[in-house]
């Protein structure tokens, strides 16, 4: 019995020997920067001294949007989309449908008035 106790206690210390021998981490890459360090101090630094920096996004005033489209062309196509005579309809909603549309377009009916009473005058 103490034998095995002997043999198992031997196993047991050159298994934590073996397991002792651990290699140093030295992180996934190596870092790589294109600013030194005391480039990216003085940016933190100006960046920490910053006027009203904790301020609420909202509280600075509005803030300027880039416009890629005219008003007046947005807002017809809305026009548009909102008269729609089956804008609430879809092909899927029973088995084998089609949307057939059966009536004209209000905007674009009112669109094609006014562009014939115009070339009247």
């Amino acid at each position: 019995m103490k034998t095995s106790h002997l043999f198992a206690a031997a196993v047991v210390a050159a298994l934590a020997a073996a397991s002792a021998q651990a290699e140093t981490y030295e992180g996934v890459q190596a870092p790589v920067s294109a600013m030194s360090r005391a480039d990216v101090e003085a940016q933190a630094i100006a960046a920490a001294n910053a006027k009203d920096q904790n301020v609420v996004r909202g509280s600075r005033g509005a803030e300027t949007v880039a416009v890629s489209r005219d008003r007046a062309g947005v807002e017809a196509e809305a026009v548009e989309a909102a008269a729609a005579p089956h804008q609430n309809v879809v092909a899927g909603s029973r088995v084998n449908s089609k949307v057939i549309p059966t009536m004209p377009n209000p905007a674009q009916v009112r669109a094609e008035a006014t562009k014939q009473n115009a070339s009247k005058l």
